[in-house]
């Protein structure tokens, strides 16, 4: 049965076209406007359907697709609508990035044992995946640019599109080398910034999206910048200006919230670890320079 937001059903379109046995060319005109947005209505009630479909048979290719239609419409997605376009992508390029990560590994063990031939082969499949990631990086980007962003009406959703940018920008950056790593990762930088701009004036700082959005962008410093000191300041201030107005804490983003909170403490306390890890060993090998130059100057001559 076919049904639309402004409850006309399918059934009342044909009474309506039956109840004018003459019907006059503007009459008609407009039956046709009713029925063809009708269709349209549905096709994308349809398209969401599919996406939630394909997500709980965990097809995730079917539900970029289905989310794309969505997207194209060229009207600004709901939350709901807009969270799944997002957990589809996520998916696809997360399967994608955690197969990257362990043939990286896998080929850097085999080149450690002098195994080269065998490094050649996984090297080759290596592309293989890196040409899959940006494929899935520059198809999302380009929805993000041609659709999604130049038709956000609200703060979030501007917020959320141009983190999502700086998300997949960060990606092709991951695995990108020498001077084709620069012009994603000035991409992502550029886009993280738009985005933190917006929700510095229109968000509040415990809404979901700007602490995600904070936790991304100091991991984006930290991961491609090689920067754990902006990392671990922006991981914190985010959270210390959460937690001076966590009175302002929505109930229905409480849960959200809260739990990227505790992940920007942990986030935080492994950058400062690490950097203590880091000036321990300097200052141990300083130590042991001197010890060793203390050596030679007791040594007989």
């Amino acid at each position: 049965m076919y049904r639309g937001e402004s409850g006309l059903g399918f059934g009342r379109v044909l009474s309506q076209f039956y109840g004018h046995i003459r019907v006059d060319s503007v009459t008609f005109v407009s039956l046709k406007e009713d029925i063809g947005n009708l269709d349209a209505m549905t096709t994308r009630e349809d398209s969401v359907y599919l996406a939630k479909l394909a997500e709980q048979a965990e097809r995730y290719e079917e539900m970029v697709e289905s989310m794309k239609k969505v997207a194209s419409s060229g009207q600004e997605l709901t939350v709901e609508e807009r969270n799944l376009l997002s957990v589809a992508y996520k998916n696809v390029i997360g399967a994608r990035r955690a197969s990257w990560r362990i043939v990286s590994s896998i080929e850097q063990k085999e080149e450690n044992k002098g195994n080269l031939a065998q490094a050649l082969l996984i090297k080759e499949y290596r592309s293989k995946i890196e040409s899959e990631l940006t494929c899935i990086c520059n198809d999302i980007l380009t929805v993000l640019d041609t659709h999604l962003i130049v038709s956000a009406n609200t703060g979030e959703s501007k917020v959320f599109y141009y983190k999502m940018k700086g998300d997949y920008y960060r990606y092709l950056a991951e695995f990108a080398v020498g001077d084709k790593r620069k012009a994603p990762s000035d991409a992502s930088l550029a886009a993280y910034k738009e985005a933190s701009g917006i929700a510095g004036t229109d968000l509040p700082p415990t809404h979901p999206i700007r602490l995600g959005l904070a936790l991304n962008f100091s991991v984006f410093y930290y991961e491609i910048l090689n920067s754990p000191d902006c990392a671990c300041h922006l991981a914190k201030q985010a959270f210390d200006d959460a937690i001076a107005e966590l009175d302002t804490l929505s109930e229905e983003s409480y849960k959200d919230s809260t739990l990227i909170m505790l992940i920007l403490v942990i986030w935080q306390t492994l950058l400062v670890a690490e950097e203590q890890y880091i000036k321990r060993r300097e200052i141990d090998k300083i130590k042991s320079q001197k010890d060793s130059t203390n050596e030679k100057d007791k040594s007989p001559r």
